[in-house]
């Protein structure tokens, strides 16, 4: 469910953080297997788990965006584009978590390519590890936060912004206001 207040997306922002901490440190960690390439397929997998669970947190996995209005998920679908996030409300395949990987591409390749070189080569690849899965997810959780807090925003009402409000709700005219205007709707110029 898709927080309802500032303070909940905060919360929710807090705990998505943590879940990324954890896995960043689990990929740093997946550099100390010597074998090339576990460390990218380690990182690959945790990728597949977390975007879909920082999804979920902030109410916007695809399954939780289908079962919405029409009108709600054409408002999430337009905020996702303006923020250009290709992982919003979407399957997480493995092709899309490569593609995400490619944005931090030269990052992975050191790390693999670093973790050969003795001793400071094993600390230098899992401290890339460890950067490039924080970037990753930190990105995600923020483009997460900023399409749920334009929601919030849309459904309060900026701040100095008219709310649009209907003639028969309360109309900022009085009713001289409303007569004058209708009397000068059949005047020609």
């Amino acid at each position: 469910m898709i927080p309802q207040t500032l303070e909940q997306l905060e919360q929710v922002r807090k705990e998505c953080r943590t879940m990324v901490r954890k896995r960043a440190a689990a990929s740093a960690g997946s550099t100390l297997v010597p074998l090339p390439g576990t460390d990218v397929l380690a990182d690959v997998g945790m990728l597949m788990q977390l975007l879909p669970a920082i999804n979920d947190k902030f109410g916007l996995s695809q399954k939780q965006l289908d079962g919405m209005d029409p009108e709600t998920k054409s408002m999430i679908y337009g905020f996702v584009m303006s923020i250009g996030s290709k992982v919003i409300g979407r399957m997480v395949t493995k092709e899309l978590v490569v593609q995400v990987l490619k944005r931090v591409g030269v990052r992975v390749a050191t790390k693999s390519v670093a973790k050969f070189v003795p001793f400071a080569g094993q600390g230098l690849a899992a401290a890339l590890s460890f950067t490039a899965m924080r970037y990753v997810g930190n990105k995600h959780i923020d483009d997460c936060f900023e399409v749920v807090k334009r929601m919030i925003e849309q459904r309060e009402g900026l701040p100095g912004e008219p709310v649009p409000v209907s003639l028969e709700e309360g109309s900022p005219h009085s009713p001289e206001d409303e007569e004058r205007l209708d009397t000068n709707a059949h005047v020609k110029p």
